[in-house]
């Protein structure tokens, strides 16, 4: 059986640094072993804010250590159309973009209680 697939935006990377979430152990509970995918165009969002933030540019870092989905799409539209070519869940904490995915019908999973991460049904 294929393994669950998982897209990031920017918001689910900055986690580990502004709530002292486990992204790796929150995804392994949730779903299991799952692969990580991060467009290629939140990368490049991360790099423009590291210059400013420190939180970014820690992010920056972790992205570098999952799959990096190529895309020319940018913002809320990559991370869906990643989402959708890939069959992936989408972990962000954006409401606009929580939204947009359950308009879609793409799984979510989202920070619960600034503590952990749920599959929102």
């Amino acid at each position: 059986m294929a393994r669950p697939k998982v897209v990031l935006d920017a918001n689910a990377l900055m986690l580990p640094f502004e709530f002292r979430v486990n992204l790796d152990a929150e995804l392994a509970r949730v779903l299991g072993a799952c692969d990580v995918f991060v467009p290629s165009s939140v990368v490049g969002e991360l790099e423009r804010l590291a210059e400013k933030n420190r939180g970014a540019k820690a992010a920056v870092q972790l992205a570098a250590k999952y799959e990096i989905y190529k895309t020319a799409r940018r913002g809320d539209v990559a991370v869906v159309h990643a989402a959708k070519d890939l069959g992936a869940t989408v972990v962000t904490s954006d409401a606009a973009l929580l939204r947009i995915l359950r308009h879609e019908r793409i799984p979510r999973i989202t920070l619960r209680g600034r503590s952990h991460l749920i599959l929102e049904p």
